[in-house]
């Protein structure tokens, strides 16, 4: 068993990968991620620590469905792909995206996070993780350029300071000569001010710093908008039904102010 301790927004990471494993176990999971699931059997730590019930759960899995399939889509298209996730945590996707030895996938994160994942998960054909704050922008050189590259950012936009994002952005637009695209999740000026009415962050005594209100607070930066998801639509019909009634409630009432809408949202951009 591999001992966890973690602080602040990097102890966030195993609240997404518990509720990727609580999806996994599930009668009608979303994602399967059997990967996360395996992952929690080998770490150990306190996991009801966490604050995340199967609603939660099942909203993870929810919100990590649709960058998996912008993440497919975008590959059966460039098959020769670079792909680069920032932050990513304990995240599996490339397990459980599983794209083909001609696309290099790079997956970037602090040491001690690549590290964890070394002793956790598997080695793969065209898979490399690189040890850095994505702030650290010397990490960016060691990404091949010569490809269309494909980056995505789950739950990570929310806790850089707005200049070093923007700036993070643009550097990784630049990288790329020959474009791609970008999925990311983002929280709105709102959802940052009610940011510790979220039990994830507010157990984990993290702190959210970026909102954005306006896409076009992205596309000025050279991004153009292919795609966009606001928090109530996250949950389609078919599994509306799995969620518990007050789950279903804040839904519903999110669903009648769009200031909620947009609380949350997850973006799919083409540069």
């Amino acid at each position: 068993m591999e001992k966890v301790r973690f602080t602040e927004e990097k102890a966030t990471m195993l609240a997404t990968l518990y509720g990727r494993a609580l999806d996994a176990r599930s009668e009608r999971p979303i994602l399967g991620d059997k990967a996360a699931d395996e992952a929690v059997k080998q770490i150990d730590y306190d996991f009801a620590t966490l604050g995340v019930n199967a609603d939660m759960g099942l909203t993870v899995a929810l919100r990590a469905k649709p960058l998996d399939d912008w993440t497919t889509s975008f590959l059966r298209a460039h098959p020769d792909a670079t792909v680069v996730q920032l932050g990513c945590g304990m995240d599996s996707r490339v397990y459980r995206v599983d794209p083909p030895p001609t696309v290099r996938w790079f997956d970037v994160d602090y040491p001690e996070v690549v590290d964890l994942r070394a002793r956790i998960y598997p080695e793969r054909d065209a898979y490399q993780t690189i040890g850095s704050s994505v702030t650290d922008f010397g990490w960016i050189d060691e990404i091949p350029s010569d490809k269309p590259g494909l980056v995505i950012a789950e739950g990570l936009t929310m806790y850089l300071r707005p200049p070093e994002g923007e700036e993070l952005l643009r550097r990784l637009i630049a990288h790329f000569p020959q474009g791609g695209e970008m999925v990311f999740d983002v929280f709105s000026r709102l959802g940052i001010k009610l940011q510790k009415l979220n039990p994830v962050v507010r157990k984990a005594n993290a702190t959210l710093y970026w909102g954005i209100d306006e896409i076009s607070e992205l596309e000025r930066l050279g991004l153009t908008l292919v795609s966009k998801l606001d928090s109530t639509d996250y949950a389609t019909p078919e599994v509306k039904d799995r969620l518990s009634a007050s789950m279903r409630a804040q839904l519903w009432i999110a669903g009648l102010f769009p200031a909620f809408k947009k609380m949350g949202r997850i973006l799919r951009f083409r540069f």
